[in-house]
């Protein structure tokens, strides 16, 4: 049987990269895809548009990543945000920027960027293929021997694990790849959903199924201390709240709930108004607009939609008259435009999560090259890795890059 150089297991961002970067050595390699056909989870990135990147610096990158960020210094360097720009638009594919650094291909689909990298790989002539779920992988002497769960060998010199995490099952991302590499003596670290939409107590939050609040406050309380968190939009759902900011501090959420239980969510209307400010702002407006009904005045500060199912949750009269509002019914009504409280207990499940936190330990991957340090020859690349960032084209970023260096050094 021929002995191929590379055999990259995966065909996502990570593994395309990587298989790209080996056959432009000259190498010959081949790509491993459990799905009928590859990129299936990159289609639905970014709301089906893959925000593929970001303009962040270096700097933030790593700190996007976390206490353990540091780890992908050289593989940011190898192959940085404007690397990876300059090969989309040398490929023909140009991309836009949009708020917060984010960049997206121009054509807004992320249809162009599986079929860009599909056609680099049959340019450099990577052997596809699909249909192929990877069951064991061992190494006898220098050669990788891959078995596939309908016994399909494939043997190679060099094997780049790129098969993704454990969320959206549906598009191959079942956790293959953890057990094949704990076979191979690798420690898994805890696998814990990323950027997952989280569960409330409350049972009238369904009732604002659909309501998206725009650039909000907000704030956690738990175990006695204030957690501030950045301003953003909140969309609240039939099982609680997901939107942007939430799904991006996901991660610290659930760590809390995980250590201290229910967290409260403190929403704040009016994050650029001080209390002093709104209390003064209510009495001078409960005497101007004295004969307005709450429920029409109240929807200066919170969206229309909203207004009654607020006002019937504290008790208070949507049509009751200002000048009848008492000052305590004024000061509820302070609390509820500064500090809406929800009881955060808990998120989706993993498969509902936008990526994968926890998986091969970083300690075990040589961060210049992406080698293992207990098995010469095997590369990680992607979401294997332990570790996420929020979301912003952050991940897709480390799959590219870490692609590029398994690849680059699997050939050498």
């Amino acid at each position: 049987m021929e002995i191929c150089d590379i055999a990259v297991i995966g065909a996502g961002p990570a593994g395309c990269m990587a298989a790209i970067q080996g056959a432009k050595q000259g190498k010959k390699v081949v790509l491993i895809e459990k799905n009928k056909e590859l990129g299936l989870k990159l289609l639905i990135t970014g709301n089906g548009r893959c925000n593929f990147t970001n303009t962040a610096s270096l700097d933030v990158f790593l700190k996007k990543f976390g206490k353990k960020g540091l780890f992908y210094r050289d593989v940011f360097n190898k192959f940085s945000n404007q690397d990876l720009m300059n090969f989309f638009r040398s490929n023909g594919l140009d991309f836009i920027e949009e708020e917060g650094g984010r960049i997206f291909p121009s054509t807004g689909k992320a249809r162009s960027v599986v079929d860009m990298l599909y056609k680099i790989l049959k340019e450099y002539k990577v052997k596809i293929i699909y249909n192929y779920r990877l069951e064991h992988l061992q190494k006898h002497s220098k050669i990788f021997k891959l078995i596939s769960t309908n016994n399909q060998l494939i043997t190679a010199y060099n094997v780049v694990l790129a098969p993704g995490g454990l969320t959206y099952k549906e598009t191959g991302s079942s956790g293959d790849g953890y057990k094949i590499s704990e076979a191979l003596g690798h420690r898994i670290t805890e696998i814990k959903p990323g950027g997952v939409p989280l569960t409330v107590r409350e049972d009238w939050i369904p009732d604002l199924k659909g309501i998206t609040l725009e650039d909000v406050g907000l704030s956690l309380q738990s175990g006695g201390r204030t957690i501030p968190l950045p301003r953003g939009n909140l969309l609240f759902t039939h099982f609680g709240v997901s939107g942007p900011i939430i799904l991006d501090m996901s991660n610290m959420i659930t760590d809390i709930i995980r250590e201290h239980g229910d967290v409260k969510l403190y929403i704040d209307f009016k994050p650029d108004v001080k209390e002093q400010e709104l209390e003064n702002l209510l009495i001078a407006d409960f005497r101007k607009y004295s004969k307005r009904s709450l429920k029409n005045y109240l929807k200066y500060h919170l969206p229309q939609n909203m207004v009654e199912h607020v006002l019937k949750v504290f008790s208070l009269d949507p049509d009751k008259k200002l000048n009848q509002i008492t000052k305590k019914e004024r000061a509820s009504l302070q609390k509820i435009v500064k500090t809406l409280p929800i009881t955060i207990h808990g998120h989706l499940p993993l498969n509902k999560a936008m990526i994968t936190c926890g998986g091969v330990s970083k300690k075990e991957i040589d961060p210049r090259t992406m080698e293992s340090k207990l098995v010469p020859g095997l590369y990680f690349a992607g979401e294997i890795i332990d570790g996420c960032a929020p979301s912003g084209g952050f991940n897709l970023q480390q799959a590219f890059s870490t692609g590029y260096v398994a690849g680059k050094s699997a050939s050498s």
